[in-house]
């Protein structure tokens, strides 16, 4: 029996492969340092984590849960925000979106492809602006 990753259980991103990708492209991106063992610790002394517990996110290990505190950590330092909320009302409009392009087309035919564009560039806008600050 093959054992799946979380990552392949679900179309959303659990918070500790959320937080362990965050640790991994934001906090200590790999030009921070050559080695992995170098940049969990500057990923630890920037959260103000201890350097096992940043370790045991970087890695996703399973047997660990991000607690609250930490994901709003790693938030405030990124800029980043874990969006399952958005992702789901994104999905929501596309799906409106295909359904009047398959069939129906009634007045509210504009209004899901301006909901959804307004929805992406208003992603893209907070993933553009919290790139910058760092």
């Amino acid at each position: 029996m093959k054992l799946e990753k979380p990552s392949e259980k679900s179309n959303t991103m659990s918070e500790i492969t959320w937080a362990s990708e965050t640790l991994r492209q934001y906090v200590a991106p790999p030009d921070s340092a050559q080695e992995v063992k170098a940049r969990i610790r500057n990923a630890a002394r920037a959260l103000g984590w201890e350097y096992g517990r940043a370790r045991s996110i970087w890695y996703a290990d399973e047997r660990v849960a991000v607690r609250p505190r930490e994901l709003r950590q790693l938030e405030d330092y990124t800029g980043l925000r874990y969006g399952r909320q958005e992702l789901r009302e994104l999905d929501l409009l596309i799906g409106r979106a295909d359904a009047l392009l398959v069939g129906n087309q009634d007045k509210d035919f504009y209004r899901a492809f301006a909901d959804g564009l307004r929805a992406l560039a208003s992603l893209v806008d907070r993933t553009r602006a919290s790139g910058g600050d760092e």
